[in-house]
């Protein structure tokens, strides 16, 4: 992989796109970066674990729901307050339980197209949602 060079480096972060019933999970971040701004259920990609099993830890620890990873939906990259992070989202399916806010979420919500107009969203995540036709599918 050539010289490493010691100083800060890109964090790989995963992320959740589930849509049920014309909804998007969202969680508000109730700790770390961007708190009380809302995102997909995710996080840091932890050191030996695999995109699918990253995402799927978030998800449980943040909403306690189980899902099946599905395809790559897109990659988003955040440069923000001196950290660089770049975030692998893919399609999950989850069940019919019910989400609960855990961990670092303080709320959880199913948004529809609307919500999403009002909800005070982390950065460029209408603009990912967007650009990888996500909002298309909600009602």
């Amino acid at each position: 992989m050539g010289e490493h060079h010691p100083g800060p480096v890109p964090e790989v972060g995963v992320g959740a796109v589930c849509i049920r019933s014309g909804r998007l999970l969202l969680v508000r971040r109730g700790r770390g970066v961007a708190i009380g701004a809302w995102s997909l259920p995710g996080g840091r990609l932890e050191f030996g674990e695999t995109i699918t099993d990253g995402i799927r830890r978030e998800l449980r620890e943040e909403t306690g729901l189980h899902g099946t990873i599905g395809a790559l939906c897109g990659i988003a990259e955040r440069v923000v307050d001196g950290h660089h992070y770049v975030i692998v989202d893919h399609w999950v399916s989850v069940d019919d339980a019910e989400a609960v806010a855990a961990d670092d979420a303080d709320d959880v919500v199913w948004a529809s197209r609307a919500d999403l107009n009002r909800l005070q969203l982390v950065t460029q995540l209408r603009e990912f949602l967007d650009a990888h036709r996500v909002t298309d599918l909600l009602d």
